[in-house]
């Protein structure tokens, strides 16, 4: 019986039925308490014309205004609100209907009629409203005594987000939530009342987690970014209360929270920072109404270059990436959010030069952001020629063609593990970066070089930074599918330390580097403090509501090779120089020779085209004399020196 009530709703004529009663019942009260209940006085009177002109003005006025389409169950202060309003509106009609129209026809004579409405919409409402109460008190009596266990749980924030996040559960929740407080430092709210809530502070949620036996703490996502509510989440994640994310009203679907849209918080929201402020309109300036080409357009850095390039209206933005599958779902996402760009989609290998010169000639960027390249450090370890050339070779290819074409501005993205490199993916972007700054250094001379077409000085720039959030290959989601299955999570030393920076904090920051290059400079980002990689493995299981070494174990595979256990973004000859961003430096780096480096690049270039891997491995240690290697078959080189 009690599923029955819970999963059926009455019929709208049912409703329109039982509003009807209660509206005549509470006229006929209304008239008769007007008229002290005289009833003889009544039969001779004109009675069932009043009561039945009554009952049909406000049969229509309920229809006509939907009052029984609604849930009663989920009736609120919208409802209350279209109640009072039936029931004025009906009054006012019935009101006029008499004066002008009835009341002469029957020559009706005055019963204090007014008087009489006045009554009724007081009690007619107040019994609607009841009504609704009633019912809706009823259901959530059945549903929390039909609930097996019920979570409790705290809400973040006292604001008005909050407390729509609190009404959403408590009509959305089916009974499995227990409200017990909102958390707030706020003084002015502590220890104090809202909606039959009490207020606590930050610092009381372990007691609260004892006391309450809270199992969830609920964050709106507007709340995230504020470093204390980013203390008191670690606090939860510590004491093992799973912490959960709701998304902003904006993304709510049809205006009402749904249980499947509270979702587990992400360890990427947790390392979040707070957001960077760049300068915009620098930034426009720069871009809006140019021709922009962005290499490795799909890949995670490259495609959010492009979106936040497409926020600032150029003319053209050439999307250029090997991957054909993700520069299709590339496309649709743009077409959908940016439906007027001017795109143009090329698969291309930046390893082939006659495939970009035709590119450069077709569309005549005017920025370029260099994003293509190897990544994966131990499986360029396995395959240096082919990081080489793409990383190497690919960069020369574009740096070169942007001389010849005129381009404005060459944006390279770099890595830290360009810094002292410990492996071929380091060294090959290491090279690449010699090899753009000492042509910057050329295109900087007046005339023309030999060999290169100068019309223009190009201002080549290089961004150098950590680890991503949620990148391809990142560690990340590597441990969630690890965390979903159950475990071990993989971890290759207990000392690893890496930086990490969102996908959009880093290229705001690229971007804004970009505008403020002259040329020639290696930018580095503040990456914040470094993370221990078990430390964040660790965090991960208990924000899946887990214990580390009880449910999900943690176990080291050891350093794989080229890895090491601290990534640098500077190496111990360079010094920084500030910018007018606090996150930005300029790396004051050895400046190298031209000529000397196309030599050398050349060489290089050769031998990994003939396959000769560890010549050309070889090679890349003179032309990097710190690339010393680790745990790879290449350290052997580094003993022979």
């Amino acid at each position: 019986m009690k599923l029955f009530l819970l999963n059926k709703s009455l019929p709208k004529w049912i409703i329109l039925l039982i509003d009807q009663v209660i509206t005549s019942w509470s006229f006929v009260f209304s008239f008769l308490l007007i008229r002290q209940f005289e009833f003889t006085d009544l039969l001779r009177g004109h009675f069932t014309i009043y009561v039945g002109l009554y009952c049909l003005v406000y049969l229509w006025t309920s229809f006509f205004m939907r009052i029984h389409t609604g849930l009663i169950r989920y009736s609120g202060t919208q409802d209350i609100y279209r109640i009072f309003s039936a029931v004025l509106i009906a009054s006012l009609i019935y009101g006029i209907a008499l004066g002008i129209l009835v009341g002469p026809m029957f020559h009706l004579r005055s019963v204090n009629i007014y008087i009489v409405l006045l009554v009724n919409f007081f009690i007619s409402s107040s019994l609607l409203i009841m009504l609704r109460l009633a019912a809706k008190g009823l259901f959530y009596y059945i549903k929390k005594s039909t609930t097996g266990d019920r979570e409790t749980v705290l809400i973040y924030g006292s604001n008005g987000f909050s407390l729509l996040v609190k009404q959403a559960l408590d009509t959305s929740g089916m009974g499995r939530y227990v409200i017990a407080g909102f958390i707030d430092d706020n003084p002015n709210k502590v220890d104090k009342s809202i909606q039959q809530v009490r207020v606590y502070r930050g610092k009381d949620i372990k007691k609260l987690h004892k006391s309450l036996h809270v199992h969830k703490l609920i964050v709106p996502s507007e709340d995230l970014k504020t470093e204390d509510k980013k203390k008191t989440i670690e606090k939860a994640v510590e004491l093992g209360i799973k912490v959960l994310t709701v998304p902003p009203t904006s993304e709510w679907m049809t205006g009402q929270l749904r249980l499947n849209q509270i979702q587990d918080l992400k360890i990427e929201d947790l390392l979040q920072r707070p957001p960077i402020v760049i300068e915009n309109k620098k930034v426009s300036r720069d871009l809006r109404g140019k021709r922009v080409l962005i290499t490795g357009g799909a890949g995670s850095i490259g495609s959010e270059v492009v979106r936040q390039v497409l926020s600032y209206d150029p003319e053209m933005v050439i999307i250029c990436d090997q991957a054909e599958s993700p520069l299709h779902e590339l496309q649709l996402e743009i077409e959908e959010i940016f439906p007027e760009a001017n795109l143009k989609l090329c698969i291309a290998d930046i390893q082939n030069f006659n495939r970009m010169y035709a590119l450069f000639k077709e569309y005549q960027p005017q920025f370029v952001y260099h994003a293509a390249a190897y990544k994966h450090v131990p499986m360029m370890e396995n395959n240096p020629s082919e990081a080489i050339l793409t990383n190497v070779l690919g960069t020369k290819n574009l740096a070169d063609l942007s001389v010849t074409f005129d381009v404005e501005k060459f944006v390279m993205i770099s890595t830290d593990k360009a810094v002292n490199p410990t492996n071929i993916m380091g060294a090959s972007k290491r090279i690449a970066e010699i090899y753009i700054q000492s042509l910057n250094s050329v295109s900087q001379q007046s005339g023309k070089e030999e060999g290169i077409g100068l019309a223009k000085q190009t201002r080549f720039i290089t961004t150098r930074f950590g680890n991503v959030l949620g990148s391809n290959g990142s560690v990340i989601p590597r441990f969630r599918s690890q965390i979903q299955k159950g475990g071990p999570i993989t971890v290759t030393h207990p000392d690893i330390t890496r930086y990490f920076m969102t996908i959009p904090e880093a290229v705001q920051l690229v971007l804004e580097a970009g505008t403020m290059g002259k040329g020639g400079e290696i930018f580095i980002f503040d990456m914040g403090e470094p993370v221990k990689i078990v430390n964040l493995a660790k965090k991960m299981i208990k924000l899946a509501g887990l214990t580390p070494g009880i449910d999900i174990d943690i176990v080291y595979s050891g350093l794989r090779p080229g890895e090491k256990l601290y990534e640098e973004l500077l190496n111990e000859e360079e010094t920084t120089i500030p910018t007018h961003h606090h996150k930005i430096k300029i790396s004051k780096v050895r400046e190298y020779e031209y000529s000397s480096v196309v030599s050398d690049v050349d060489d290089l270039l050769s031998l990994s085209k003939n396959g000769e891997e560890v010549k050309a491995v070889k090679k890349m240690k003179v032309m990097v004399p710190e690339f010393l290697s680790k745990n790879s078959r290449f350290e052997e080189l580094d003993m022979a020196n």
